[in-house]
C-alpha cells in the first residue's frame, strides 16, 4: 500500500465533499459566487408570543372559575419547590375570602418572547362583594419547561401589595339582623334575650311539683293541662330532659324569681335570633341557623359574610335575606407577619338592615296551629277580597328555635324534630298535593253550568250506584255509609245546586260523563286551571308545587276527575285561593304574605298592594248558583247540608263545602274549605281551606276545625269544644298524678 501524506489524505477529503456539494447545487446557487460573511444565520426556534399568551389567558381563567389546582398545575419546577399545592390553594381560598372576591377580570397587554422565557403583561380588575373594584397590575413570568410555559409565580401576582410577604385582613362590620312583624307590629323573629326552659323530671321534688308545674305553665304560655300531660308521658326513671319551650327574659323576670332554684327546672338565659311562642308560622317564617364550615362556608364569605354568620334557610328568613341581613361594612387592611396593619386597601359602609312586616296576625296564628295540634294536616286563612294571607298553620310544626346553638334546648329540639315521622319542616299549606275530594264538585258543577248541558233545575236522582258506565258501576257515599249503619238512605231526586249541597257523587259522575260523550272531555279540567289548579300560586315567602289537573283519556278518567280523584292533585294554599275568588265574586289575587318591608327610618321600599292575577271564567249568574249551594252546605235552610250539624246555629255566616278525599294509604283525608260573608267593620271576610291528613270524613274532622278557625277571627277565642276534646287544645284525658296544680304567690 502506498502511504500517501497526511495533508494529501485532508485535500482529498475536502475536494470531494466540495464536489458531492456541487452536485447536489442548484442552478442558482452556482450561477454565482455568495462570500461567506453573507450567508443566513443558523435558524433558532422560538415559540410564538400567542402561546405564551394562551398560557396567561389560561390562568386567569381559572382564576375566575376558582379551580386553584389546575392554577397550580401550570406553576414552574421552582414555584412547586417552593410551594406546595395545598398551600396554593389555601392561599387563594383565603385571600378570596378576605377580598369577599365575586369577580376576576383582565386584559393581557406586551408579551416578550425569549426562546425560554416569556413576560406578559397585565392589567386585572378585582370585583369583591364589599368594596367594589380592586385593580392591579403586573407581569406573569413565564420559563419554557418540557415544551411548555410554567409560570414562576409569587403572592405578588395575586395584589402586587403582598410581594414583600405581607398578607390581607378583612374587618366585618354586621348590622344587627332585621326584625320580622305581624301586621300589627307583634315580633315574630328578631335578635332578642331569651331563656331555654325545660324540667329534668327524675330531679323534681313530688312535694313541689304543683306549684312547679304550674307556674312553668304561666311561663311557657302553656295550658296547666299541656304541661300536666307532658309531665305524667313522661317515663320516669330515665333521667332525661323534658324541654318545654323558649322564653323571653325581659317580660318574665318574675317568674323567673318564683322558678329560680326549683327542683329539677332549667332556667338557661341565651341571647340569639329568637321566635317568641315557640315559633308562630314557623313554616311562613322560617328560620335562621349558622354556617356550615367548608364549601357553604367559603361560599358566604365570598359573598361578603363572616365565618359565624348565621343565614335565613327557609321562609321569610331566606326569602328576605338581602333585606334582613343588610349589607355588611368592611374595612381590607394590608397587615405584616405581626397582623399589623400597613395601609388599608379598601373600605365601605355598613347598609343596615330592613324591617319585614307580614300580613300574619300573630295571636290569630297560634290559636290556628293549636285548632290541628296533634294531627297531620294544613290550614290556609286568606283575606277574602285581597289575597292576604292571615294564617297559615302546618302540623306538625316545629320550633325554629332548634338551630340556635346558643339555646340550652337545642340538641334535644332537632332531636325531636329529626325522629317525627310526620316530617315537620314539610310545609303541607303550599307544598303539600292531596286528591281534594268533593270540594273540587264546586268546579264541576261550574263546568256543567258553563257547558250548556246543564242548568240549576236539571235534575238527576242520586242512588247509592251510579251504573250508566256499561261494566264499571260508581258508587255514592250513602251506600258506604248504610254499610256502616244499615240506615243511611240515597239522596234521592235533586236540583244541580242540591247534588252540591248534598254531595252527591253519582251528579257529578254524569257531569264528567255527558261532557266526555259530547266531546268536552278537558272542559272541567281546563276551568279548573282556570281557577288556579296544576300551578304555582305565585306566592313569595315561602316554597310550593304545582299540582296536577289532568286531562281524561277515558270515560274512567273523566268520573274520577268529576269528583276530585284519580291524578287530581291540589295545595290547600290554591284551593283558598280559588274558593276566595268565588266569593269576592270571581277575583284570583295572587297570595301575598308580606306586608310591608321598610329601613329603619319606617319609609317602605315595598307595600301590599291587592294583585289580580285572573278572573273566573262563570258568569254571574253561574257564579251565584255556586254561592247559594255553599251556603246551603252549612244552614238549615236545607236539611240536606253535609255540614249542617257542625255550623247549626252558629252565628256566623259561611258559604262552605266538605270534602272526603279517597287515599291508596289509609283512610281518606278530611277537606273543608269555605268562606265568610260578614260584611263587619274593621274585621275583613275570609277564605279558609283546611286539610287533615287520613282523618277521616271532611264533616266529621274538617269542618269542627273550619268553625274553630272562624270563632278565633272572628271572637278571639274558641266557641266550643272538639267532638274528640276533652278541653281546649288536649285531645286526651290527663291520668291524674295525685298532685293539685296551684300556683304560689308572686313574690
Amino acid at each position: 500500500m502506498i502511504a500517501y501524506p497526511r495533508r494529501v489524505f485532508d485535500l482529498g477529503i475536502i475536494l470531494i465533499l466540495l464536489f458531492l456539494a456541487a452536485c447536489s447545487a442548484s442552478p442558482e446557487q452556482t450561477a454565482t459566487s455568495v462570500p461567506t460573511e453573507t450567508l443566513p444565520a443558523p435558524e433558532v426556534r422560538v415559540t410564538p408570543a400567542p402561546d405564551a399568551q394562551a398560557a396567561s389567558q389560561t390562568f386567569f381563567e381559572s382564576w375566575r372559575a376558582g379551580d386553584y389546582a389546575s392554577m397550580y398545575g401550570m406553576l414552574s419546577e421552582q414555584s412547586h419547590a417552593a410551594v406546595s399545592q395545598e398551600d396554593f390553594i389555601k392561599i387563594y381560598q383565603d385571600n378570596a375570602n378576605q377580598m369577599a372576591l365575586d369577580d376576576v377580570a383582565y386584559e393581557l397587554g406586551n408579551t416578550t418572547v425569549s426562546p425560554a422565557l416569556a413576560e406578559v403583561d397585565y392589567t386585572a380588575t378585582l370585583g369583591s362583594n364589599l368594596l367594589g373594584e380592586m385593580n392591579a397590575s403586573g407581569t406573569l413570568p413565564f420559563v419554557k419547561e418540557n415544551g411548555s410555559w410554567r409560570l414562576n409565580w409569587s403572592p405578588g401576582l395575586i395584589l402586587p401589595q403582598l410581594s414583600d410577604g405581607s398578607k390581607l385582613r378583612l374587618d366585618i362590620n354586621v348590622p344587627d339582623r332585621g326584625r320580622i312583624l305581624d301586621r300589627n307590629g307583634k315580633l315574630l323573629a328578631g335578635t332578642s334575650e331569651a331563656a331555654a326552659v325545660g324540667l329534668y323530671p327524675d330531679y323534681m321534688n313530688p312535694d313541689d311539683a304543683g306549684w312547679i308545674l304550674s307556674n312553668l305553665a304561666r311561663l311557657t304560655g302553656q295550658s296547666v293541662d299541656q304541661i300536666e300531660s307532658r309531665y305524667i308521658n313522661y317515663a320516669p326513671g330515665t333521667v332525661g330532659y323534658l324541654q318545654l319551650g323558649e322564653v323571653p327574659l325581659e317580660e318574665n323576670g318574675n317568674l323567673f324569681g318564683i322558678l329560680s332554684g326549683a327542683s329539677g327546672v332549667v332556667l338557661e338565659p341565651y341571647t340569639a335570633r329568637f321566635y317568641p311562642g315557640n315559633g308562630a308560622a314557623p313554616h311562613a317564617v322560617g328560620y335562621v341557623s349558622s354556617l356550615q364550615q367548608g364549601a357553604e362556608a367559603e361560599e358566604y364569605m365570598r359573598k361578603g359574610y363572616r365565618v359565624d354568620a348565621n343565614i335565613g334557610r327557609t321562609g321569610i328568613e331566606g326569602w328576605g335575606e338581602s333585606v334582613l341581613a343588610g349589607k355588611n361594612g368592611a374595612t381590607l387592611y394590608r397587615v405584616d407577619a405581626e397582623g399589623k396593619p400597613i395601609e388599608i386597601l379598601g373600605e365601605t359602609a355598613m347598609t343596615p338592615s330592613q324591617v319585614i312586616t307580614t300580613t300574619l296576625e300573630a295571636d290569630f296564628q297560634d290559636g290556628v296551629q293549636q285548632a290541628i295540634a296533634g294531627m297531620t294536616g294544613a290550614v290556609v286563612v286568606l283575606e277574602r277580597d285581597t289575597g292576604r294571607v292571615l294564617a297559615m298553620a302546618s302540623s306538625p310544626g316545629f320550633d325554629p328555635n332548634a338551630y340556635q346553638t346558643a339555646n340550652f334546648n337545642w340538641q334535644t329540639l332537632l332531636t325531636e324534630i329529626g325522629n317525627d315521622p310526620n316530617q315537620p319542616l314539610y310545609n303541607r299549606a303550599t307544598q303539600g298535593q292531596y286528591p281534594l275530594g268533593s270540594v273540587f264538585k264546586l268546579i264541576t258543577a261550574s263546568a256543567g253550568l258553563e257547558s250548556g248541558l246543564f242548568t240549576p233545575q236539571s235534575t238527576y236522582d242520586c242512588q247509592y250506584i251510579f251504573e250508566e258506565i256499561p261494566g264499571s258501576p260508581l258508587i255514592d257515599w250513602t251506600y258506604e255509609y248504610f254499610q256502616e249503619d244499615g240506615v243511611t238512605q240515597p239522596s234521592g231526586m235533586l236540583t244541580l245546586p242540591q247534588g252540591i249541597i248534598r254531595s252527591c257523587n253519582p251528579w257529578f259522575y254524569k257531569i264528567g260523563l255527558d261532557l266526555f260523550n259530547a266531546g268536552q272531555g278537558n272542559r272541567i279540567s281546563d276551568l279548573a286551571r282556570s281557577f288556579g289548579l296544576g300551578q304555582k300560586t305565585g306566592i313569595e315567602g315561602v316554597e310550593e308545587e304545582a299540582g296536577n289537573i289532568p286531562n281524561p283519556g277515558a270515560i274512567l278518567d273523566a268520573t274520577n276527575v268529576a269528583i276530585g280523584q284519580g291524578e287530581v292533585l291540589v295545595t290547600p294554599l290554591q284551593v283558598a285561593r280559588f274558593i276566595a275568588a268565588i266569593g269576592n265574586g270571581g277575583t284570583l289575587f295572587r297570595p301575598q304574605l308580606i306586608e310591608t318591608i321598610a329601613g329603619q327610618d319606617g319609609v317602605p321600599t315595598f307595600q301590599f298592594e291587592p294583585e289580580a292575577t285572573g278572573q273566573l271564567p262563570v258568569s254571574p249568574e253561574n257564579l251565584q248558583v255556586i254561592q247559594d249551594a255553599m251556603l246551603g252546605v252549612t244552614t238549615s235552610k236545607n236539611p240536606q247540608g253535609t255540614a249542617l250539624y257542625t255550623f247549626n246555629g252558629f252565628d256566623i255566616t259561611v258559604h262552605g263545602k266538605t270534602g272526603t278525599a279517597t287515599t291508596s294509604n289509609g283512610d281518606p283525608h278530611a277537606w273543608f274549605a269555605g268562606y265568610t260573608n260578614e260584611n263587619r267593620p274593621g274585621r275583613s271576610d275570609i277564605a279558609v281551606a283546611v286539610i287533615l291528613e287520613n282523618q277521616g270524613q271532611g264533616s266529621v274532622w274538617a269542618a269542627p276545625v273550619f268553625r274553630r278557625v272562624l270563632e278565633l277571627y272572628y271572637n278571639g277565642r274558641p266557641g266550643r269544644l272538639y267532638h274528640w276534646e276533652t278541653t281546649y287544645n288536649i285531645t286526651e284525658t290527663p291520668t291524674p298524678y295525685g298532685f293539685e296544680l296551684t300556683p304560689t304567690p308572686e313574690e
